[in-house]
């Protein structure tokens, strides 16, 4: 009998190594630059941040789904990289990139129109438009 209740619990400890864990759904990106006309070198202190957002919802705040921050871009074009899980997007979900300049976490730069990238849009060789903001 305690050999039946030995090997009993030694199997029910060694089952958690066996559960399957889900394989990675992989990954894929969303990939560009961000571009402004001004014709200025900024300082080395310059960080330009970009994001990809779920904007669905009408009233409520973008989902990050992800973000590059490129520290130094004293000049365009900032290429950036963002990765994000497939599995997150949605069909029928709007997908948006923002990106924004700061100088010494200021805002600088940043686009005031909506990028559709994935659903509704490109995912390779995306340009970003940032414009000047009142200082």
């Amino acid at each position: 009998m305690k050999a039946a209740v030995s090997l009993a619990l030694l199997t029910l400890a060694a089952l958690p190594g066996c559960a399957s864990t889900p394989a990675p759904s992989g990954s894929a990106a969303v990939t560009g630059t961000v571009v402004w006309r001004e014709r200025i070198m900024l300082p080395p202190t310059t960080k330009t941040i970009v994001r990809l957002q779920d904007v669905s919802l009408a009233d409520a705040p973008a989902k990050v789904l992800a973000e590059d921050v490129i520290d130094g871009t004293r000049a365009p074009p900032a290429a950036f990289k963002l990765a994000y899980d497939p599995a997150q997007i949605l069909p029928g979900h709007r997908y948006s990139v923002s990106a924004r300049v700061e100088v010494d976490g200021q805002l600088r730069f940043i686009n005031d129109t909506h990028i559709a990238v994935i659903n509704d849009g490109p995912t390779k060789d995306v340009e970003v438009l940032v414009k000047g903001v009142g200082r």
